[in-house]
């Protein structure tokens, strides 16, 4: 009786903590949709889009970033559109596809910007912290005082604060987050591009708050 009373609480003692484990973790699936949702609203930063001197096109995004640039112009919202000079890739410079820049550039004149509206800034630019020190650098010189510039959902955290950084406050920076042709942030995780986007810009957050 002794011995089969302690065996008896270790199983029911064992059974609770399995049905709490399974309870948790339906609950955790259950409601995980909210909970994907508010860490993406969390994590995203976006602006208005208000009137400004000019949009800047960072690199990478050209299914989304220089459309929206397009748009803003046809819209009056800016009367200049500057291209980041990214760095050409070893087969851009065998001439096997087109460039960043000419990439860009083709998708606005097809869209009705003005070859005279489109300018580029920068050279040979490889991440997005020589990005923004080149864009202060032309709108200091082009006497620019607010600039919008559109990117990805992810990424917004990670570009605001290195451009709010970058940039003194005599500049307006309007960060505007886009939204891929594949997911938002109401579904993002359901697509792997979302997922893969998602996790590495934490990662990439985190090195560019102790790197730069």
């Amino acid at each position: 009786m002794t011995l089969r009373r302690p065996c008896l609480i270790l199983r029911r003692t064992l059974l609770l903590f399995v049905a709490l484990v399974a309870a948790g973790t339906l609950t955790a699936w259950f409601a995980r949709a909210p909970l994907l949702r508010a860490a993406a609203s969390w994590w995203i930063v976006s602006d208005p889009v208000e009137a400004s001197d000019a949009v800047a096109v960072f690199g990478g995004g050209l299914e989304s970033r220089p459309f929206a640039a397009a748009s803003y112009y046809k819209q009056g919202l800016v009367k200049r559109v500057v291209l980041s000079d990214v760095a050409e890739s070893p087969s851009e410079k065998l001439g096997i596809g087109l460039t960043h820049v000419a990439a860009n550039r083709a998708v606005l004149l097809k869209l009705g910007v003005p070859e005279s509206a489109i300018e580029i800034f920068g050279a040979s630019l490889t991440n997005t912290y020589q990005e923004a020190v080149a864009l202060r650098q032309w709108a200091a010189s082009a006497g620019v005082h607010s600039i919008i510039v559109p990117t990805d959902l992810f990424s917004s955290r990670r570009l605001a604060w290195m451009l709010h950084r970058v940039f003194d406050d005599d500049t307006v920076i309007h960060v505007v987050a886009l939204e891929p042709l594949g997911y938002n942030q109401t579904n993002w995780w359901h697509d792997e591009g979302g997922v893969i986007g998602f996790q590495n810009e934490i990662v990439k957050y985190a090195y560019y708050r102790v790197h730069y």
